[in-house]
C-alpha cells in the first residue's frame, strides 16, 4: 500500500526494473529513461511524447483541479454579458447559452454547447480530485481505476478554450450595435478555461497509474527496437502498459481493463464512413442559414461564408480571418488529409511516414476549433432577444455544423495511426540505434 511521502518520487526511484513501452502512434516498443521533474520521454521512432514527469503531480493537479471547479462555480453563478441598444436590453448567465437552443427547437445543439463547456469539464475535475485526494492520503478511493481511465477519453470533449474564442467573435460582431457589458461570471469563465488547460497539462498519467495499480512485468521475451505487433503484444492506450494479446479472442490490460487490439478494428472502414456523414453534412451546414438577425423589423439570414463576408464589410478582418479558418479551411482540411491519409496507407515508408504522422497529429488537435461558429451562435442567439428591434434565431445550418465538428473529431479518433507504419520498411532506413534487446520487463 503507498504512503502520502510517495507522491515525491517517481516510478524510477520505485523499480528497479526497467519500464517499457509501445508507441500508441508508431508501435514501437521502447525503455523508458529515468525521468526527472519536467522531463520528459520521447518514440524514439516517431517522437510521440511516451511520458512527461511533474514535480508533485498529484498535488500540482488536485490545486489546479480545485481552482478550476471554483472558477466554473463562480462562471455559472453570477451573469456573463448584457447589451442594451435604444433603452432595450438584455442580460444573460452562461447556462443560458445552451437553454435557449432550445426554445428555438436546437435541443442537440443544447445538450452539446453545455456539455462541451461544463458539464464534462466539472466531471473531469471532479475525478482529478478523486483520484489524488486517495492517492495524497495513501489509499485510493473507491472507482480509482475506472475514473483514471475515463480520464483520457474525456480531455477531447472539454472545450472551454474554445468557447472563449467564440464569446469573443461574438462580441466584436456586435460591439457596433450595442452597448455591451462584461459580466463576473466572463472573467470567472476565462481563469477557469486557463486553469483547466493547466489541469489537463499537469496530470502524470504515468506517475499516476503507477500509484494506483504498480506496474505488472511486460510479457515475457518482450524485445525493444521492434514493433509490438511482431512480438504478439500491444501497448495499452489508456495507462501504456504492454500486454500479451489473447490469440483466442478479446484482450483486455491486466492494470486498467482497458480493451486492447492488435489494432482499432475495422479502423480505415469506420473513418471511411465517418468522413463520409461529415462530407454529406458539409453541405447543409453552408448551404443553410447558421443563423437570423432581425434588426428594425428587417429579417436577413446569414451562412457561414455570408458571416465572414459581413466581418469583412465591417472591418473585423482579423475575426473573418479566425472565423473563416475554423469553419472553412479546418473542416475541409480535416475531411482532406484523413482521406489522403486513408488512401495513402499502401504507399509509405519511413522516411514519409514521419511527415504522415505529424499531419495525423495535426489534423486530431485543430478539429475541435471548428466548434468556434457553434458558440458564438449559442450566445448571439441568448443575448439578442429585443424583439423586431433586434433578435438572433438559430438557423439549420448550426446542427449540421455541429455534426461535421462531431464526426471529423471521431473519424480522426477511429484512424489508427500504426497503420502508417506498417507496411515493410527498407532495411537501409531503419536506425541504426534501434537494436532488438531481450528485456526482462
Amino acid at each position: 500500500m503507498n504512503t502520502p511521502q510517495t507522491d515525491c518520487f517517481p516510478p524510477e526511484k520505485r523499480s528497479q526494473r526497467r519500464r517499457l513501452r509501445a508507441c500508441h502512434e508508431c508501435d514501437w516498443v521502447s525503455a523508458l529513461p529515468p525521468l526527472s521533474s519536467g522531463e520528459k520521454a520521447t518514440c524514439p521512432r516517431c517522437s510521440h511524447v511516451l511520458v512527461k514527469r511533474h514535480r508533485y503531480p498529484a498535488q500540482r493537479s488536485m490545486a489546479l483541479a480545485l481552482a478550476s471547479l471554483v472558477a466554473l462555480v463562480i462562471a455559472i453563478s453570477f451573469p456573463f454579458i448584457s447589451f442594451s441598444v435604444g433603452g432595450i436590453g438584455n442580460r444573460i448567465e452562461l447556462s443560458q447559452t445552451a437553454t435557449t437552443l432550445i426554445a428555438f427547437h436546437q435541443p442537440v445543439v443544447a445538450i452539446a454547447v453545455i456539455m462541451t463547456i461544463v458539464i464534462l469539464p466539472m466531471v473531469y475535475l471532479l475525478g482529478v480530485i478523486w483520484l489524488q485526494y486517495g492517492l495524497l492520503r495513501g489509499r485510493p478511493m473507491a472507482f480509482s481505476r475506472d475514473i483514471a481511465r475515463s480520464l483520457a477519453h474525456l480531455t477531447p470533449w472539454m472545450m472551454a478554450d474554445v468557447f472563449i474564442i467564440g464569446a469573443l467573435v461574438s462580441l466584436i460582431k456586435i460591439a457596433g450595435m450595442a452597448q455591451i457589458e462584461l459580466g463576473i461570471s466572463f472573467w470567472a469563465f476565462c481563469v477557469f478555461a486557463v486553469l483547466l488547460l493547466m489541469t489537463t497539462q499537469s496530470l502524470d498519467a504515468d506517475w499516476m497509474w503507477f500509484s494506483l495499480e504498480g506496474e505488472p512485468r511486460a510479457p515475457e521475451g518482450t524485445q525493444t527496437g521492434t514493433t509490438a505487433s511482431s512480438q504478439g503484444i500491444t501497448g495499452c492506450p489508456t495507462c501504456g502498459l504492454i500486454n500479451r494479446l489473447s490469440p483466442q479472442g478479446e484482450s483486455r490490460c491486466v492494470r486498467c481493463n482497458e480493451k486492447l487490439h492488435q489494432r482499432v478494428p475495422y479502423s480505415l472502414q469506420r473513418t471511411w464512413a465517418l468522413l463520409f456523414a461529415a462530407t454529406v453534412m458539409y453541405i447543409p451546414a453552408n448551404v443553410y442559414p447558421i443563423m437570423t438577425t432581425t434588426s428594425l423589423g428587417h429579417t436577413t439570414t446569414s451562412t457561414i461564408i455570408g458571416g465572414v463576408v459581413q466581418l469583412l464589410q465591417m472591418g473585423s478582418w482579423p475575426v473573418a480571418v479566425v472565423i473563416f479558418v475554423a469553419s472553412v479551411i479546418v473542416p475541409v482540411g480535416k475531411l482532406v488529409a484523413l482521406a489522403w491519409l486513408c488512401l495513402m496507407i499502401q504507399h509509405t515508408n519511413e522516411l514519409n511516414a514521419q511527415s504522415r504522422t505529424r499531419l495525423y497529429r495535426l489534423t486530431e488537435f485543430i478539429g475541435r476549433w471548428s466548434m468556434v461558429d457553434v458558440f458564438v451562435v449559442a450566445i448571439l442567439v441568448a443575448l439578442i432577444r429585443a424583439g423586431s428591434l433586434m433578435s438572433i434565431t438559430p438557423g439549420p445550418a448550426a446542427l449540421a455544423f455541429g455534426s461535421v465538428v462531431v464526426l471529423t473529431m471521431l473519424a480522426a479518433m477511429t484512424f489508427d495511426p500504426r497503420l502508417i507504419w506498417d507496411t515493410p520498411l527498407p532495411r537501409p532506413t531503419r536506425r541504426k540505434t534501434a537494436t532488438k534487446e531481450p528485456v526482462d520487463g
